[in-house]
């Protein structure tokens, strides 16, 4: 099969989206199919890449990580007729998102659309951000789902949001996978030496970007609640990002920084060795939809302590390879990670995070998505572009754009009649606002 992607988050970029788009690609390749990447360029790409075409981009939008890539798709034509796809598949609702549903309706091929991400949590990254802007991030990726053939939800959780909000109800279940095996194999002691923790020490630690809706505050203060009792407690940080001065100076005002371990971004098998230089794996956001530094942390034989979320909660059993809380409470979490400092009670629940960790194997997820692709070929087929001739695939680029227009006239309504928004997750309570 011959998959054609698009996605505003490729590498170098390190995050959730960018590492499944990633590692599907990669999964993909290795059991036969034909992968097309389109994606932004950014700094620091690689020189030479096999199977990505690189667009146009605004670097660090507003301050973040992230990047707009600016479409066009006069520029990918001939590259997408001489790949000759099956079908596309779009990682974002907006950009190249709209560039994926204009190739999919001018050759007549199916889009398939994952929503990786809840969107309403990541309205600061924008001027003037307002709840008129949350229904907005609400409305947009709920209605480019009308444009597609099917949607990949990373878990039920988001699948039943999606369809909650009133999304195309041709939602299947495909999470985003990790390669277990790599991830089970890692040497944490060169990382606990370089950082001066000892062998005795009780490491905590994160993995991740350290942003705003991440909710590191929160666990800054949890987990240096936590140092501040225990003395051979520590907290490995590894990633970058605006949120790590504030956790800075929560270690700072609870006398722990010198135990707040921030080791930057780290890839590869250096990521993976970290993992293994952690006792416990902590994690606090509300905006994941499938959590995947979850699996990657079991995998490596982590138990997980983490808050009740979307996506969490699927991957996360409480007392069977980990324990999942229910709010904001500090002293609950700081609580529950010093009662894991018992290296028998860690290790019952080492087996359960393996198995789980094992269900979300890479082989395995990428088959679902496989199945989900060859559902939306068997219900429209792919029309060959090669039959057509000049005046009908400008028709159909008409068509696209007419549907396009239809879907932001959509959008904005939404926006505009002030209404609820429907299944808003915005867990926020009077302890989290006052740090």
């Amino acid at each position: 099969m011959n998959i054609l992607m698009f996605t505003n988050t490729y590498r170098p970029i390190v995050g959730g989206v960018s590492e499944s788009v990633q590692r599907l690609k990669t999964r993909l390749q290795a059991e036969g199919h034909q992968v097309l990447v389109v994606a932004p360029k950014l700094e620091g790409q690689p020189r030479h890449e096999e199977d990505v075409i690189r667009v146009a981009a605004v670097q660090h939008f507003n301050g973040s990580d992230f990047s707009l890539p600016v479409p066009i798709p006069g520029q990918l034509y001939e590259a997408i007729e001489a790949f000759e796809p099956d079908i596309v598949h779009s990682h974002h609702p907006f950009l190249l998102g709209d560039t994926a549903a204009r190739a999919a309706e001018t050759y007549g091929l199916p889009l398939v659309f994952t929503h990786h991400t809840l969107y309403e949590h990541y309205t600061h990254y924008v001027p003037g951000s307002s709840p008129r802007m949350q229904r907005f991030a609400v409305a947009l990726p709920t209605e480019y789902t009308k444009l597609c053939d099917a949607v990949i939800a990373p878990s039920s959780s988001v699948r039943d949001l999606m369809l909650q909000r009133g999304a195309n109800d041709v939602v299947y279940v495909a999470p985003s996978g990790v390669d277990t095996r790599r991830f089970s194999r890692g040497d944490g002691a060169w990382l606990r030496r370089h950082l001066r923790i000892g062998d005795d020490a009780y490491v905590v630690g994160h993995v991740g970007r350290l942003a705003q809706e991440k909710n590191l505050p929160f666990l800054a203060n949890a987990v240096a609640r936590l140092l501040a009792e225990e003395p051979k407690a520590h907290f490995l940080i590894v990633g970058d990002g605006d949120a790590r001065m504030a956790m800075h100076e929560m270690a700072v005002g609870a006398g722990v920084a010198d135990r707040f371990h921030f080791t930057g971004k780290l890839h590869d098998q250096e990521l993976i060795d970290a993992y293994h230089a952690m006792d416990v794996f902590s994690f606090a956001s509300h905006s994941e939809t499938q959590g995947m530094v979850l699996v990657e942390a079991m995998a490596a034989g982590l138990p997980v302590v983490a808050l009740d979320a979307p996506g969490v909660r699927e991957v996360l059993k409480n007392a069977e390879n980990g324990y999942l809380l229910a709010g904001n409470d500090a002293q609950a979490l700081a609580s529950t990670l010093s009662n894991l400092q018992e290296k028998t009670h860690r290790d019952q629940l080492r087996k359960g995070a393996l198995e789980t960790a094992r269900a979300f194997d890479e082989s395995c997820c990428a088959e679902r998505c496989l199945k989900v692709y060859r559902r939306a070929i068997a219900a429209g087929g792919p029309v060959s572009h090669a039959d057509q001739d000049a005046w009908e695939r400008v028709r159909k680029r008409l068509g696209a754009e007419w549907q396009l227009l239809r879907h932001r006239g959509r959008v904005l309504r939404s926006v505009f009649q002030d209404q609820p928004m429907l299944g808003l997750i915005n867990p926020v309570d009077e302890e989290t606002k006052a740090l």
